[in-house]
């Protein structure tokens, strides 16, 4: 088994569940990217290891995709055979890597157009370079991949609100957001369940909701074979902004997940769709 299929083997999640639709040479290739961004995601959140290395471990990533790396592990040959297959800008990738030194320390995001930067390196990036990946070739597939990632980056962010707090006290709520709901970083801290937050998390929520109806309708006809994996993951996502909805987002206790049933009928669903336009 290869480093990345071992890796993607390890981590339960549901992009790892859409990739199953595609055919093996394609589902190979976003193995490999997948565990590419598990890698580094995992090295921006590692408690165990002092901050200044993971930084230097997350440098010496992005310095050898744009250089060259000196002495490449197994994972990196097969990211840098990736790329050439595929012609994956390499900007995609160090963008990403981006996104997670900006985790390495706490930060706050003063606006949506502060924090919109952020999603675009985490989110926006990843399906960016999967649609190289997936075959997709309408230049409205990108647009539809903004979106999305800004969509998926949102419903991530509202369901890991008290994870985070926990997790270095970080907040990705935007301050002006908090400020309109007269909800405070303190409050926030705090985890102060009241009227204020449940508004304020609603507003983000329609936020996310407005982006998944951006990415639905750009969503070019051209492609809908090839971004198969992508609307099953918009599905599993808008499914679960759904159910914080009317769950009144209680993060502050638990992490909303959708069971694996959940998930096997929205696969089933695009299976089918897919069958029907073959």
């Amino acid at each position: 088994m290869t480093d990345s299929a071992e890796i993607t083997k390890q981590a339960k999640s549901n992009l790892a569940f859409a990739l199953q639709i595609l055919p093996k040479d394609r589902r190979d290739g976003m193995v490999t990217f997948y565990a590419f961004c598990r890698v580094v995601d995992d090295l921006a959140d590692d408690p165990d290891r002092p901050i200044d290395e993971r930084e230097a471990a997350l440098k010496a990533w992005k310095q050898g995709l744009e250089s060259g790396f000196e002495n490449p592990d197994p994972l990196q040959l097969e990211v840098i055979a990736l790329m050439e297959k595929y012609s994956i800008p390499v900007h995609l990738l160090t963008a990403i890597i981006d996104g997670c030194l900006m985790d390495l320390r706490p930060q706050r995001f003063g606006t949506w157009e502060d924090l919109e930067q952020y999603t675009y390196k985490v989110a926006c990036a990843v399906g960016l370079a999967s649609l190289k990946v997936f075959g997709a070739q309408d230049p409205a597939s990108e647009r539809y991949a903004v979106a999305l990632g800004h969509a998926l980056q949102l419903t991530n962010i509202l369901r890991d609100v008290g994870e985070d707090l926990s997790n270095g006290v970080r907040i990705y709520l935007p301050l002006a957001d908090m400020a309109r709901f007269q909800y405070t970083e303190r409050d926030l801290i705090g985890r102060v369940y009241d009227g204020r937050f449940m508004a304020l998390m609603a507003f983000e929520a329609e936020r996310a909701e407005r982006f998944y109806r951006e990415a639905i309708e750009i969503m070019p006809k051209s492609d809908a074979k090839a971004l198969v994996p992508a609307e099953i993951m918009r599905s599993i996502y808008q499914t679960l902004l759904e159910k914080m909805k009317r769950d009144h987002f209680k993060v502050f206790n638990q992490r909303y997940r959708l069971s694996k049933a959940r998930k096997m009928a929205i696969f089933s669903k695009h299976l089918l769709r897919l069958g029907a336009t073959a």
